[in-house]
């Protein structure tokens, strides 16, 4: 199958024997850092919902629409943001973003009414989206510079960057009021975002030919091709929201599982898509991108067929891994493909279509658990998955 690895051997000629230069090392690990600071505030933050909805006496309803501003802060940020990378640079937008994200966090603490908290949510997504836009390019340029696929080991640092965010913020949680716990990870991302984004801007990534681009643009209309990687970024994205939000009732409501082990559901699934991301790398400098959508696709929706439709918990936690190893690269591929093929604006929009697509999971897969049952609704994300990977075989000859 020779055409599945057109795409790799393009963007990236000579992937195994360009070697890298200091500098684009320095860059690769500043970057990094700013991958895990956005997965570790963002968790942070997440884990004291509870706190301030009792601080500001929101009902769960009420509470719900509050922190549709951090999606609506983001979804409107992220085209913005792809129109300052073109003027500023992905590199300063990644900094200022990162600071303004810093000090978002200490915002809803401060809030006294549901109706405050959505307002400095707004602020606070905006930061959010904007980040994730602007490092994201700043990714595609480096990776391009590269001429090495390792656009999913920045997405692995988020994942981990997660995982230390919210294990902080379980232990101090009992212990720390909120308004100090927000305040000292303001600190903390201030201070990183000082550290490392010195040195991310003091070194210039070296303007390089993108061959796909050019590919993209002698063949067919870039915008196009952009919005089915865009398309791909919202059923992979679907999942992980899905997952995020109905995985523990899955497991208790329908399983039978104790709490505990229902809590656990999600948390196997994040464990799983950080080990693809760190192995994302080495997949695709072996089997090229295309085979990494395709077969991660495919693989997403086979789990997610046994995590829904297992008759026991530990062959639906088996699911949910096998879902979370599926879906690892394919996010990460599908926004750098788009970068590649339209620069920053690409980026702002497979994200835009990505988090689109998480937004939509939890309350699609609700709506189907009433009409039908919550094993049913799960299934959909099987089939978005395999969507995925059809969509991805499918765009296999985009480079020639």
């Amino acid at each position: 199958m020779p055409t599945l690895n057109k795409i790799r051997t393009a963007v990236f000629p000579g992937t195994h024997r360009a070697p890298d230069a200091p500098a684009l090392r320095i860059l690769r690990a500043r970057l990094t850092v700013f991958f895990a600071l956005d997965g570790f505030l963002f968790a942070g933050w997440v884990v004291r919902i509870p706190a301030i909805k009792e601080r500001t006496g929101a009902s769960a309803g009420t509470l719900g629409l509050a922190l549709l501003g951090v999606s609506a802060g983001a979804v409107a940020t992220m085209m913005i943001t792809g129109r300052l990378c073109r003027r500023f640079g992905s590199r300063p937008v990644t900094v200022a973003s990162a600071v303004l994200m810093s000090l978002g966090i200490a915002l809803p603490p401060l809030a006294g009414s549901a109706l405050a908290l959505g307002l400095v949510l707004l602020v606070f997504g905006a930061a959010y989206g904007g980040l994730n836009v602007a490092m994201n390019s700043a990714a595609v340029d480096l990776v391009t510079a590269l001429r090495r696929p390792v656009m999913p080991s920045f997405h692995a640092a988020f994942s981990v960057g997660g995982m230390l965010g919210a294990g902080l913020g379980g232990l101090v949680a009992g212990q720390v009021p909120v308004t100090a716990h927000l305040l000292l990870l303001t600190a903390l991302g201030l201070a990183v975002s000082a550290a490392a984004g010195r040195g991310l801007l003091a070194h210039p990534v070296p303007e390089r030919e993108r061959p796909a681009a050019a590919a993209a643009r002698n063949s067919r209309p870039a915008g196009r091709l952009v919005a089915l990687f865009g398309v791909i970024a919202l059923c992979t994205a679907y999942g992980e929201g899905a997952l995020a939000d109905w995985s523990a009732l899955h497991l208790q409501q329908d399983l039978a599982a104790p709490a505990g082990v229902a809590a656990v559901g999600y948390s196997v699934f994040a464990l799983a898509m950080t080990v693809g991301r760190l192995a994302g790398s080495s997949l695709l400098a072996r089997l090229g991108q295309t085979r990494v959508l395709v077969a991660g696709g495919a693989t997403a929706a086979a789990g997610m067929l046994l995590g829904a439709l297992a008759p026991t918990v530990w062959a639906a936690l088996a699911g949910f891994a096998v879902t979370g190893l599926g879906l690892a690269n394919v996010f990460p591929v599908a926004v750098g493909r788009a970068g590649e093929l339209a620069g920053p604006s690409g980026v702002a929009a497979a994200s835009t279509f990505g988090y689109g697509g998480m937004l939509l999971g939890p309350p699609a897969i609700g709506f189907l658990a009433e009409a039908y049952t919550l094993p049913v609704a799960l299934t959909t994300v099987a089939a978005l998955a395999a969507t995925a990977a059809v969509l991805a075989y499918g765009a296999r000859r985009v480079v020639q």
